[in-house]
């Protein structure tokens, strides 16, 4: 009788329990959201899984439930029925008009409400001009200009050849310059894989450390989702004849071919993206031929015991052999290399060059039962060149690097606090520097406080820094004449914006950048094509600090959308480092004027070495245009905009003067005042059309050697006469053409340097002539 008796109490709730299920999303883009938390007021609890899916007992209903999950708002739902699906508002919502960025402050906001300058490139404008490298994608950037393999943002870098660069790459939020000459590899990394690049202008050191003293270029690679994503591009060229028929030096025109392909998926908790590349050119300059490829990918797991947990690893492999044109012949043969295109001969200066990059991404992400996250990356950065013309200009570097990352957002992100430590260890073997190795260490803090139209954050970096075991270079002293020094040295970053109105942004920023000396401009020894290169131990790192205040206006016509900004900036550098022509001969070594033998010959140790030669200060102003969307029938994608620069030198010294090719001009080597850019996109029922625009002034000022010689040698023969001749603006146009059907195959058509104009960045480094491509491409 009493097993029947507890038969009839518990069949009732047996017979009446029942079931809610359902799965998560996100209320704009209806993507899953895995590993939500679920809990019914005075019930259970439970955790969406890997494909946002979920289900609990329930007693009866209506039942109310309380949904939350990292990055979107918590929100209170009253349920009625046993299946439903739940959406949640993000904390960044995309359906504002701003684009969503990361770079910034290592987290997701919308690009208006930034305190500092940031442009978007996105992958549409690569794939849409058939660009090859991310050099030629920055250059497309309002304010930004490439030479020869560096950038400079709104005039804070010159031009010094195998010099460290003062804008920081990053790839996924991790630094990717090399540890011997801390640049960045522009052919090797994977565009062909990112959602979106990032371009902050201004000195951004807070957060990432040493070598963003100019501003910042950060790639984050396109994440997987449930949907299959396959892209396949292939692309042919050939380069027309120049203008001028000197410069030609081949029977058959060179030609250049492209193909990549990448995959991304999510498979339950696996996560794939995976990259492939190939490229092949002859080259318009005589030798200066470039073979590469490439396979990157990234693979990801969720594991089901621990909840909020992400494991990932990525890599990044190239092969690649270039010729590496340095000094032309002439002016008159501007394509062909100084000495000649035969290396077997001792006076020529091309060379051939076999390269390796190699990186190897771990990362782990978590977020507690608190809401804390926590971020652990690390890297691994192998570069290995060898000179098959001359083994005594090789080298081999390793960049080892980790950051654990701690942020907590409170009051759905009203206060918002990032913090970390950060190591990286450098090691190079090498013939043309010496075997080296330095350790940077730092600590950041930086803190944000949200209101509803105002937003303000101050930070904090401590950086920590030896090379072979040498301190000093970090060192910070208390006052100009004080004793009293740390080795820990401090920059600081703070800034603000405020809402006008609904779409008007007013922002201000301050920011300090450092960059330490690389083991190239320290210990490089060589010369090439006559030029000498000396070491100098006793470099200084570079210091500086930006400051800007700016607008942006929030536009929207039909369906496109986009902003309208303008800033004023200046920017301020000390002991800024340039490779500068003099006599360097040791004091040891007595003086000889007369004697090739001696080993004090004057001859002998002429040449260039790298100096903290420079203060400077640059001011100037901004506007540019973006946005993307529809008008009416017609899809628009815009990224315009113009650049003026004031940069002067602030070193006085009359002999340093002396090196300026106009000593009459306080203008920086190697600057512009003017600079334009744009492209535009349309595309109507398939038939895409577009056009991109590249404008600068005259570049007044460079290093007066190149022009003159020394000693009735010419460096660069007839580039006085060149410079004088070409004495005004540069403007450079490519059109393209193309039609996609059904969304999946598009066919293009591509003529870069349009009016096949003859220009030149960095001297003796005339640009290519008008070329024509032909694009294929599939996707789903």
């Amino acid at each position: 009788m009493k097993q029947v008796l507890l038969l009839l109490f518990f069949l009732p709730q047996y017979l009446f329990s029942q079931e809610l299920s359902g799965v998560v999303r996100d209320g704009e883009t209806n993507e899953i959201i895995p590993f939500a938390r679920i809990r019914i007021m005075g019930g259970m609890q439970t955790q969406s899984n890997e494909n946002g899916e979920f289900s609990l007992p329930v007693d009866v209903f209506p039942v109310k439930c309380i949904v939350s999950a990292a990055d979107y708002y918590t929100d209170t739902i009253l349920v009625s029925n046993p299946r439903i699906e739940i959406r949640l508002k993000p904390l960044v919502s995309v359906k504002e008009l701003g684009p969503v960025v990361v770079a910034a402050s290592r987290r997701q906001q919308l690009v208006e409400e930034l305190a500092v300058s940031l442009d978007i490139i996105k992958p549409e404008l690569i794939a849409n001009k058939g660009i090859m490298d991310l050099e030629q994608a920055v250059d497309q950037v309002p304010g930004a200009y490439a030479m020869d393999g560096q950038v400079s943002i709104r005039g804070g870098s010159g031009f010094t050849y195998g010099a460290g660069s003062r804008v920081l790459v990053l790839w996924n939020e991790i630094p990717l310059l090399s540890a011997d000459v801390a640049d960045a590899k522009w052919n090797a990394i994977p565009i062909e894989n990112v959602q979106q690049i990032e371009v902050i202008k201004g000195a951004s050191s807070v957060l990432y450390g040493s070598g963003a003293l100019n501003g910042m270029i950060s790639l984050i690679e396109r994440e997987p989702t449930e949907k299959t994503s396959l892209n396949v591009q292939v692309q042919g060229g050939v380069y027309d004849n120049p203008k001028r028929s000197t410069l030609k030096w081949w029977s058959k025109n060179p030609q250049f071919y492209q193909g990549d392909l990448t995959f991304a998926k999510q498979f339950g908790r696996f996560g794939l993206t995976l990259g492939a590349y190939g490229y092949t050119n002859d080259g318009y300059r005589q030798g200066e031929t470039e073979g590469r490829g490439r396979f990157n990918g990234t693979i990801s797991y969720r594991p089901k015991n621990i909840k909020n947990f992400k494991a990932s690893l990525g890599w990044n492999a190239q092969l690649q052999k270039t010729g590496n044109f340095i000094i032309w012949q002439s002016d008159t043969f501007a394509y062909q290399p100084y000495g000649g295109a035969d290396t077997s001969l001792p006076g020529s200066s091309l060379t051939y060059n076999r390269g390796v990059r190699v990186s190897v991404d771990p990362t782990v992400k978590y977020i507690d039962k608190f809401g804390n996250k926590h971020q652990l990356r690390g890297r691994l950065y192998f570069v290995d060149n060898k000179n098959f013309t001359n083994l005594s200009q090789s080298s081999k570097s390793e960049m080892w690097y980790g950051d654990y990352q701690f942020q907590r957002g409170w009051n759905s992100n009203s206060w918002v606090l990032t913090t970390g430590v950060t190591a990286i260890a450098n090691e190079v073997r090498s013939y043309l520097f010496g075997d080296h190795s330095s350790l940077n260490s730092a600590l950041y803090l930086q803190g944000e406080k949200n209101w509803e139209k105002l937003n303000i954050v101050l930070g904090v970096r401590g950086e920590y820094f030896q090379q072979d075991g040498i301190r000093g270079d970090s060192d910070y002293y208390f006052g100009k004449d004080s004793a009293k020094k740390i080795p820990i040295r401090p920059v600081i970053r703070s800034g603000i914006h405020y809402a006008i109105a609904k779409h008007t942004h007013l922002r201000a920023s301050f920011g300090q950048g450092v960059r330490y000396p690389s083991i190239a401009e320290r210990y490089t020894t060589t010369s090439v094509g006559g030029l000498v290169i000396f070491p100098n131990p006793q470099l200084k790192p570079e210091m500086g600090w930006a400051a800007e205040i700016g607008v942006k206006q929030g536009v929207k016509i039909g369906k496109w959308r986009g902003f309208v900004d303008v800033a004023g900036f200046i920017n301020h550098y000390d002991n800024m480092m340039e490779f500068t022509f003099g006599n360097y001969k040791p004091d040891s070594i007595p003086f000889n004027f007369f004697d090739p033998n001696a080993s004090g010959y004057y001859k002998k140790w002429l040449g260039f070495r790298a100096q903290n030669a420079e203060s400077a200060e640059i001011t100037g102003a901004e506007i540019s245009v973006s946005g993307e969307g529809k008008i009416g029938p017609v899809s628009i994608l815009a990224l315009l905009g113009y650049t003026y620069m004031n940069p002067v030198s602030k070193n006085r010294d009359s002999t340093y003067r002396t090196t300026f090719s106009d000593t009459s001009a306080n203008m920086l080597k190697y600057r512009f005042k003017h600079l334009a850019k744009a492209d535009i996109q349309l595309e109507y029922k398939g038939i895409s059309i577009g056009g991109s625009m590249r404008m600068n002034s005259y570049m007044q000022n460079i290093d007066a050697i190149f022009e003159n010689g020394v000693l009735g040698q010419q460096i660069l023969p007839g580039l006085k006469t060149y410079r004088a001749e070409h004495k005004g603006i540069t403007v450079v146009f490519d059109m393209r053409i193309g039609y996609t059907y059904r969304e999946k195959y598009k066919v293009a058509f591509i003529v870069n340097n349009l009016a096949n104009a003859e220009y030149m960045t960095r001297p003796g480094d005339v640009q290519a002539p008008r070329s024509f491509m032909l694009q294929l491409s599939y996707k789903i």
